[in-house]
């Protein structure tokens, strides 16, 4: 999934219905937070970035869930589910008198028809559901059951994630992809989570409330306001003015240092599976040659660039299976290595190219979607890969919209992107990028036979020493193919108010709203 930061403090006091006028006073239940992030498109079969993922977390509710802060997979629209002995048939039984916040009843039929549509709209996230379901069948009302092209271990993680959320069949069209609310029948999200939505200002402000109706938890608040910010600076000083409650997702490195220093917040951090790395178009001219990958690769220094753009707050990645989870090995570092110069030169010799006639080609990179370091992270990149004295780089950027669009549409050859998993689990950190199906969602368009193989028979393997064997077999293979290049593995932070609690950093990166509130 795509690709960061959280800020904490006061409060703004919106004019909306029952609320007072805005202000800097802290109202009681209600929580606003600060992001430079944007939402995307506000549909399940389309969104595949984390911010939009966010806030499906809190609207929607997946068959399987994962508690706040927690790890291990609960019970959610399904009291329960039961698998067949050949592990291709997942049949969910789910709880009884469940409805969306518009009176719509939820069944067994609510799931198929929406992983139908998923399936058939064949957007960006849907290979996480047609790469695994054949088909979904109703078994009655409240029973529906999954049928697995091929046994695939961590299907219930699957499951848990926003691709799989049932939708309303009353609200979403069935053959069509919804940007904005305005588009849903009734003009606003209808879910069946623990908050719904009541105002959405596209990179301005989304207004959620809780939802009496929710079968969970309650929420600690009554409303969430997210604030959307141009850049990180406006965004700091929002919160030394108490406008909002917290940031996250992103500061600036140099403004999370200072903040550090002050008494007068409270910073909360996550060190999780969260990377950025860089992407190669693997089908399209130069990059079609992996020599070519294998020497861009090859002038990524890692820990200056920790220095420089994240003052330390960020570590050197060598895989991309990040550090922590199983199978993580760190061929990078010992294959084509950091700023390996003679390599480069090497490699770009037997492609003809030299000191005088040059190796150019653009880097893009999205200027705010990751945070105001982005241009920072490009610089010294281009910097390291000229340092070779044979490479040429232009470095190009766009807003995300476009950004994303740009690389589905092979209109960039190499970029800059980040990764926050839909599933703990390495094959998403190598299916992903490296699969045929899911490279394309990617814009990086590898596709191997031999890959794909070897993809398959990990999600089939539930032996784990057999399956790490897989992983530490592809992540070797990676720095020869190099359909990507990882970069570093992130540290979230939250900077809060002091009176702020209750916010949960999971290994997961889901991100609840729920156990949010304001200390007396």
């Amino acid at each position: 999934m795509r690709v960061w930061k959280f800020t904490v403090l006061g409060l703004v006091v919106l004019c909306l219905a029952f609320m007072p006028a805005v202000g800097s006073a802290a109202q009681k239940d209600t929580i606003v937070y600060g992001t430079t992030e944007k939402v995307s498109d506000m549909d399940t079969a389309k969104a595949y970035d984390f911010h939009t993922w966010e806030i499906f977390y809190n609207v929607y509710q997946g068959l399987l869930s994962y508690p706040p802060g927690g790890t291990k997979l609960v019970p959610g629209l399904a009291e329960s589910y039961a698998v067949s002995k050949d592990g291709k048939e997942y049949t969910f039984k789910l709880r009884k008198g469940l409805k969306f916040t518009d009176g719509t009843s939820f069944d067994a039929g609510v799931v198929k028809w929406s992983i139908d549509r998923t399936m058939a709209l064949k957007s960006d996230p849907s290979w996480l559901v047609s790469d695994f379901v054949d088909k979904v069948v109703v078994v009655d009302p409240l029973h529906v059951k999954f049928v697995l092209k091929n046994p695939v271990s961590y299907f219930p993680s699957l499951v848990a994630s926003p691709p799989y959320y049932p939708l309303n069949p009353k609200v979403y069209p069935k053959d069509k992809l919804v940007r904005d609310p305005s588009e849903l029948k009734g003009g606003n999200l209808v879910g069946i989570g623990p908050y719904k939505v009541i105002s959405f200002k596209r990179d301005q402000e989304v207004v959620l409330v809780a939802n009496p109706q929710f079968y969970g938890p309650k929420p600690k608040n009554q409303r969430i306001v997210i604030r959307y910010f141009a850049d990180a600076t406006t965004m700091r000083l929002a919160l030394e003015k108490g406008e909002i409650d917290f940031a996250f997702k992103t500061l600036n490195p140099s403004d999370i240092k200072d903040l550090q220093k002050s008494k007068k917040y409270q910073i909360v951090t996550g060190q999780g599976p969260f990377i950025r790395y860089l992407c190669f178009q693997c089908d399209t001219k130069p990059f079609n040659d992996k020599v070519l990958r294998q020497a861009v690769a090859a002038a990524i220094n890692r820990k200056p660039i920790m220095e420089k753009v994240y003052l330390g707050q960020n570590e050197p990645l060598y895989s991309m299976v990040p550090k922590g989870m199983w199978s993580h090995s760190e061929d990078f570092k010992t294959t084509l290595g950091d700023g390996n110069i003679k390599l480069i030169k090497k490699l770009l010799k037997a492609k003809g190219y030299s000191e005088t006639n040059k190796f150019a080609f653009d880097l893009w990179y999205t200027p705010s979607h990751y945070g105001d370091s982005e241009v920072d992270l490009a610089a010294v990149l281009k910097q390291q890969m000229e340092a070779s004295g044979v490479m040429k780089v232009n470095v190009k950027s766009a807003e995300w919209a476009t950004f994303r669009d740009n690389y589905v549409n092979k209109a960039m050859k190499t970029y800059l992107l980040g990764w926050y998993p839909d599933y703990l689990d390495p094959d998403n950190y190598t299916a992903a990028f490296a699969g045929t199906v899911g490279s394309r969602g990617n814009g990086i368009y590898f596709s191997n036979p031999t890959w794909d193989k070897m993809f398959n028979q990990a999600q089939r393997e539930t032996d784990m020493k057999k399956r790490t064997a897989i992983y530490q077999k592809i992540q070797k293979m990676w720095t020869d193919e190099v359909p990507t290049a990882p970069i570093f593995q992130g540290t979230l932070y939250v900077v809060t108010q002091k009176d702020i609690k209750g916010i949960m950093l999971s290994p997961t990166l889901q991100f609840n709203y729920g156990p949010i509130y304001r200390a007396k």
